[in-house]
């Protein structure tokens, strides 16, 4: 059997520190992945459903959304993906009883480790106004509760429809579809707070918001970037991929403030030479300092320009727009300004630009190392402008690779969950589904706080996630929701946002990914959008954690007849019944689906199409590839202050946090951080192992602070600094946001180190 779930909560602020590790994967991984799981699910049932993960007639990984390969191994999973499905599979679970022990103003002391340790929701909770404690209810109430505070409100722009991007394609149509038939388009996401930027600078410059890669091009490829990204931890199993392209003769580039394990050498545990072995991943290390990249870029591309015979100009001539306005810029580039900007040397990138120039196909991924500071979006836009230079998209082998970090949140977007969605997405639900759909835009994720702040939205409703803990400038969030007169999360485990609630709250508790879907015509499946564009089913197959579930298309269904009442002609008890029919009708509304219950038969899914990779067409404005011409920007600090970025342990996803050790950096028992260079630290008088608090500066003047972390000398940045969320969001302003995007500037916060109190 499974053990218990932690009774007391574990102290995090005196971690145990050593050097950090220059090896991932191998069999330390083995080891930890076969513990945790089998701590969550006992022997038996670790060995059933392992051995489904990412398997073609088995469930997608509730974890990261790199794809998967053609030929699949039969453990196809990561540690960080064990782990996911090992809390989703757990046998530990959440009852009334628990509730009925642990009011809110308990649960809201405990941390977000032991909150989620606790194990699966089992009934619908209920905190009534006033109350202290949670208490089980029917569906049929709790739909009513919400249909009241819904149907109650001056306006349905007065609700916030959230969505986490664990959430499947068809449950997140009909939830799209629902808050439009509602009469709203408020449906902010976790895309943005992540890969907004992203989107932003591609739907600009290609004129598609995603990567132009599939995984074949990564084994083509002669250069792979890899920048702002830690594939070590958040996509353990793109190692894998790189590793298979070294074998193919690729180089690799890794541009990060942060030297990680997974990219100095990976220890393949599926095969006996990788865990004898091990790979040598990065080929030229480029330590950048935090927010460096554009400046990086922008030199990088003044000097191809400036080498005879190193631009596509066959690719530039017949493809792209605002080439001469950008070579203007780029010849600006000043090379003193770039290496203050980036801390580099002249021979680092000397060495770097060799590299570029013999590569005939380059792919730059990258992550939020690049997509979380206020110029994310010119930096993305210098990337594409790097690859036009040479021709590096609609190639075999070159394109570029945005790697999104949750299962489907690229899914999510491409059904319709966008608070600006575009008018013929709408047309063409207004023509399947016979109302007008709202043509407002609606709020995303900062704006959404702010409306909450400000009373001009009431209700929250969340479709999966962890909406408090995820978000940025912690009081001010908390301080927001707390003022809504109902919040409701669908969710599997319990977390922070739990305790957080407005006047009234629901806890409406959902199958799990891995988890068998039986409804009114059979056993169901749902599909999900890898990051590569690529859409594949997903059937579970364990028994639910309680009879009292719900699936998520079940839940939307089920509240939008509810609420909706007979006036919506939209056929929701049917689409309850047979999620096929959901899929007929994304069929006839998404550009790509055609035939879609039929493509997705194939085992293997299907490739969306994807104009610049496939055709060398851009659907842009000008109807083709755009240079553009930003200046330069780079975060300038104040005289004794670090920059901080926000970052994950290793034993961490997103917001939930399996355990309190991150090996490959050296660190266990503990959370409560701050990697400091160790030039940066005696500068500031900061002994390894002194606490500090760490206090964010902004235009506001208001102070944010993030009190008793350990200090750990690190081979940083100069001048730069690191520590996990959600621990430091207090620190993260809501109104610094990136230009354009605005997606909260987590990788960017100035900070200075205040000497704790506690040794």
């Amino acid at each position: 059997m499974a053990g218990k779930p932690p009774q007391s909560d574990p102290v995090q602020d005196a971690p145990q520190v050593a050097g950090p590790k220059h090896t991932a994967a191998g069999l330390p991984a083995i080891g930890h992945t076969l513990r945790h799981a089998q701590q969550q699910m006992g022997v038996r049932r670790t060995a059933l459903t392992l051995l489904r993960v990412n398997q073609k007639d088995g469930f997608d990984c509730p974890g990261c959304a790199w794809p998967e390969p053609e030929h699949r191994h039969t453990a196809e999973f990561c540690e960080n993906g064990a782990k996911a499905v090992a809390e989703e599979a757990t046998l530990r679970r959440v009852t009334p009883d628990f509730f009925a022990a642990h009011p809110v103003s308990d649960l809201a002391n405990r941390s977000g480790y032991w909150l989620g340790q606790q194990g699966r929701l089992t009934r619908p909770m209920y905190l009534a106004e006033g109350a202290d404690h949670y208490e089980a209810v029917s569906w049929e109430r709790a739909f009513d509760i919400v249909a009241e505070e819904l149907t109650s409100l001056d306006s349905p722009d007065e609700a916030l429809f959230y969505t986490s991007g664990r959430t499947s394609n068809e449950a997140a149509f009909l939830y799209q579809l629902f808050a439009r038939e509602f009469g709203t388009n408020n449906l902010p996401d976790c895309s943005n707070m992540c890969h907004e930027s992203s989107g932003s600078a591609l739907n600009e410059t290609i004129g598609v918001g995603k990567g132009s890669v599939l995984l074949e091009d990564l084994y083509r490829a002669d250069l792979i970037v890899v920048a702002g990204q830690n594939p070590g931890t958040n996509h353990p199993r793109m190692l894998s991929a790189l590793e298979k392209a070294k074998a193919n003769g690729a180089k690799i580039i890794t541009v990060n403030p942060l030297p990680e394990a997974g990219m100095e050498r990976f220890k393949n545990p599926q095969t006996a030479q990788g865990m004898l072995k091990g790979a040598a991943l990065t080929d030229l290390f480029l330590q950048i300092r935090i927010g460096g990249d554009q400046a990086l870029f922008r030199l990088l591309n003044k000097l191809i320009l400036e080498t005879e015979g190193a631009v596509d100009e066959a690719f530039v001539a017949e493809h792209t727009h605002g080439y001469e306005e950008f070579t203007e810029a780029a010849r600006a580039a000043d090379w003193d300004e770039t290496l203050t900007a980036t801390g580099l040397t002249r021979s680092q990138i000397d060495e770097a630009l060799r590299m570029v120039l013999a590569s005939e196909r380059t792919i730059v991924c990258w992550a939020m190392g690049l997509t979380q500071h206020k110029h994310s979006v010119p930096t993305i836009r210098e990337v594409v402008n790097f690859l036009l230079l040479r021709g590096n998209i609609g190639r075999p082998g070159a394109g570029v690779c945005p790697v999104r970090g949750h299962s489907n949140v690229q899914g999510d977007r491409t059904m319709g969950i966008f608070e600006r969605p575009a008018p013929a997405f709408l047309d063409a639900l207004e023509k399947e589904f016979g109302f007008a759909p709202p043509r407002g835009h609606g709020y995303d994720v900062v704006r959404a706080i702010r409306a909450m702040r400000d009373d001009k939205a009431k209700v929250f409703f969340a479709m999966g996630g962890n909406f408090v803990s995820a978000s940025p400038d912690t009081e001010v969030t908390e301080a927001a929701m707390r003022r809504a007169r109902l919040t409701v999360h669908v969710s599997t485990k319990l977390n922070r946002s739990h305790a957080v609630t407005g006047a009234r709250a629901l806890i409406l508790p959902t199958l799990g990914r891995t988890e068998r879907d039986l409804q009114g015509s059979g056993e169901q499946f749902v599909t999900v959008e890898d990051s590569m564009g690529m859409v594949h089913a997903s059937r579970g197959r364990l028994e639910p954690a309680s009879e009292h579930l719900l699936s998520e298309p079940a839940i939307v269904c089920r509240l939008a007849r509810r609420v909706l009442g007979e006036a919506s002609r939209t056929p929701w008890e049917e689409f309850e019944k047979d999620y096929a029919t959901v899929r007929d009708r994304v069929a006839r509304v998404v550009p790509g689906f055609e035939d879609f219950n039929a493509r997705v038969a194939n085992p293997a899914g299907f490739a969306l199409p994807h104009a610049p990779r496939d055709e060398r067409r851009f659907p842009t404005a000008t109807g083709k590839a755009n240079f553009t011409a930003a200046p330069v920007e780079y975060p300038r600090l104040p005289e004794g202050r670090l920059l901080l970025q926000t970052l994950r342990s290793h034993d961490q996803y997103n917001t939930t946090i399996y355990g309190l050790d991150d090996r490959y950096r050296g660190i266990r028992n503990g959370r409560r951080v701050v990697l400091v260079n160790p030039e940066d630290a005696r500068e500031l008088g900061l002994a390894d192992g002194t606490y500090t608090d760490l206090v964010s500066e902004w235009k506001d003047g208001v102070e944010r602070r993030a009190p008793g972390f350990r200090v750990v000398h690190y081979p940083t940045a100069r001048g730069c600094a690191a520590a996990y969320y959600p621990e430091t969001n207090v620190l993260v302003p809501l109104d610094a946001t990136a230009d354009t995007s605005n997606t909260p500037a987590s990788k960017s916060v100035v900070v200075r180190l205040e000497q704790s109190g506690t040794d």
